[in-house]
């Protein structure tokens, strides 16, 4: 892990959301997860609005500092965040009416606030810069849509949107509750999207380029480490519940693995070759990290 990453995640703002992952107390489990009505307080004192980026010198950087080639491969990691977070805003409503107790679901309606808000931020973001040439919201979802990879499409379309459809037909299924906030909480979001933002900013930082998307894309980082510390809280309760929760948790996980694994990778990716400045490794090693850190919280063990 870098120093810079290391740095960001010991930031009192992101320590703040108490996600096992930035905690170093997790390694043997230790963590005093939030309550959902502190998650919910949370939320409202972390607010910010994309309005308030100014995107001015990005556009700069995205035209004449970064080439054409750069720019290509940059748009890998651009379009997963953008269409994830579309999608998953399009999704959440069913995970939301589902959830048993009404504190968890006030704090999930703030998650679909928060993942509609990143749809807004990465939308003005294409449009101030002139990333794309498409100039509607739906324009541009699906021309970046072209830079995903098929994995991309197993995890939100088939996996995650199958498993929501089943909870808007019946709601009261709980243990599809279980896997669905497994998928999207703890692999969708906790690994996936923390470990490549941790990376695609401090790759931008160490470059000096994109400054009003490294501020904005850090505000989203430390919006989905709240969501993340939600997940936990809801699965370790479950898991405490029954054991059969706790073996939804793990067969959700080894199900999901190799499309997860997947969409680390860009479809243009070649043996050796680094992505954001860090090997395909590395990046494995990280979100690994991470989801371990979690699920010692929960209260299992690594999935092998």
């Amino acid at each position: 892990m870098s120093d810079a990453v290391t740095q960001r995640t010991e930031r009192e703002d992101f320590q703040a959301t108490r996600d096992p992952a930035v905690m170093e107390s997790a390694d043997t489990g230790q963590v005093n997860l939030l309550t959902y009505a502190e998650l919910y307080r949370l939320w409202e004192r972390q607010h910010w609005a994309t309005q308030d980026i100014d995107f001015t010198q990005d556009r700069i950087d995205w035209h004449e500092r970064i080439d054409p080639d750069e720019r290509f491969q940059r748009m890998y990691g651009l379009s997963s965040f953008f269409i994830g977070e579309q999608k998953v805003t399009d999704e959440l409503g069913p995970m939301m009416r589902a959830m048993p107790q009404e504190d968890m679901r006030i704090f999930l309606s703030t998650q679909i606030a928060d993942e509609a808000r990143h749809v807004a931020f990465f939308n003005r973001f294409y449009e101030e810069v002139g990333v794309l040439e498409s100039d509607t919201l739906a324009g541009r979802l699906e021309e970046t849509s072209e830079h995903l990879n098929p994995n991309f499409h197993t995890l939100f379309d088939e996996m995650l949107h199958s498993r929501v459809d089943r909870l808007a037909r019946e709601p009261e299924d709980l243990e599809t509750l279980v896997e669905t906030i497994t998928l999207y909480h703890m692999v969708i979001e906790g690994m996936l999207a923390l470990t490549g933002q941790h990376f695609i900013i401090t790759y931008n930082e160490d470059q000096g380029t994109l400054p009003g998307f490294v501020e904005g894309f850090n505000k989203i980082a430390r919006d989905e480490h709240r969501h993340v510390a939600f997940g936990a809280r809801f699965l370790r309760e479950m898991a405490q519940h029954d054991s059969r929760y706790a073996d939804a948790i793990q067969r959700t996980i080894v199900e999901c693995g190799p499309a997860a694994d997947g969409v680390l990778a860009p479809p243009w990716y070649e043996e050796g070759m680094e992505v954001f400045g860090v090997s395909l490794e590395e990046t494995r090693e990280f979100a690994m990290k991470a989801l371990e850190r979690r699920l010692k919280v929960i209260g299992l063990a690594p999935v092998a």
